[in-house]
């Protein structure tokens, strides 16, 4: 259980204004924190880690203060179970793939379990190569294993699929959901994007202005959303299960999900992560694949 209270004064776009969070976030939950720019989700993030400091707060984890400002109570971030992904990943170029993460596991790293988060990220045959050498989408899957590297209690990610084309992020999405599960991780995401929102949130906190607005399950939070089914949309598929005889397709169009039953070719040609627009037909809408 992470027990959250916070208050920070933050500097926005409108002017000062004050984040204000009381937040609990149970074991092996997978939550995603939403919300406009400057909303002040980065510095949750960054006040969880220890890289900004509030003006009162406490955060306890797992029954371990790691922030009591009233006792003066501030662990540094070396001594706090984290792993943190930026946007950029910023992996150290003079090192290897192994090598950054030997070093983010610490000198009494365990080589098996960092074998096997590059054989689960499909990594191990990059283990020598260095970051300039690799893909944008590879990179930011190793930034996401040296994360895991120290075996964290909580995984801290701000934004870490934004710079990846669409298929490149829905393998990744695939992955921290599967990293997220097996290495049995407490998992805080900030993201404004709905793809991710859908794909991974167990529960989603809305923060407008500096405090949480709205809290719960993403159909709780965005389900209501109406769209217009008279004119084409776009939209992104999420995925596709098969039902019977039959495959429904979960496709994100906006802050909505459409769930259309489309036949096998249709299901072949429209992967997770690929690009569609759905026009109105007679009787069932029509499919078109964009990327």
């Amino acid at each position: 259980m992470i027990d959250i209270s916070i208050r920070k004064r933050l500097h926005i776009a409108e002017g000062i204004d004050v984040l204000s969070v009381d937040a609990h976030i149970r074991e092996k939950e997978f939550v995603v924190v939403s919300g406009k720019s400057g909303a002040g989700k980065t510095s949750l993030l960054r006040i969880i880690a220890g890289l900004m400091k509030p003006e009162k707060g406490t955060i306890t984890v797992n029954r371990e203060v790691w922030l009591d400002t009233e006792n003066k109570i501030n662990l540094p971030v070396q001594k706090r179970e984290i792993g943190f992904v930026f946007q950029e990943g910023a992996l150290f170029p003079n090192m290897t793939v192994l090598e950054n993460l030997e070093y983010a596991a610490g000198k009494q790293h365990d080589h098996s379990f960092l074998i096997r988060l590059l054989q689960m990220a499909g990594m191990d045959s990059f283990a020598s190569r260095r970051p300039e050498t690799l893909s944008g989408g590879q990179r930011q899957r190793v930034s996401i294993i040296r994360a895991l590297a120290r075996k964290p209690a909580l995984l801290l990610l701000d934004e870490p699929f934004a710079a990846i084309d669409a298929e490149m992020r829905n393998h990744l999405r695939l992955e921290l959901q599967q990293f997220h599960q097996e290495c049995e991780l407490t998992t805080i995401l900030v993201t404004h994007d709905m793809g991710d929102i859908f794909s991974l949130a167990q529960r989603v906190m809305v923060i407008d202005k500096g405090k949480i607005s709205r809290e719960g399950s993403p159909e709780e939070i965005f389900g209501d959303i109406k769209t217009d089914r008279r004119v084409p949309l776009r939209g992104e598929v999420l995925k596709i299960q098969r039902t019977g005889v039959v495959y429904i397709a979960e496709i994100l169009t906006g802050q909505h999900i459409l769930k259309l039953v489309v036949g096998e070719d249709e299901q072949a040609a429209m992967p997770p992560g690929s690009e569609v627009l759905i026009c109105p037909g007679a009787f069932d809408p029509v499919i078109t694949v964009l990327t």
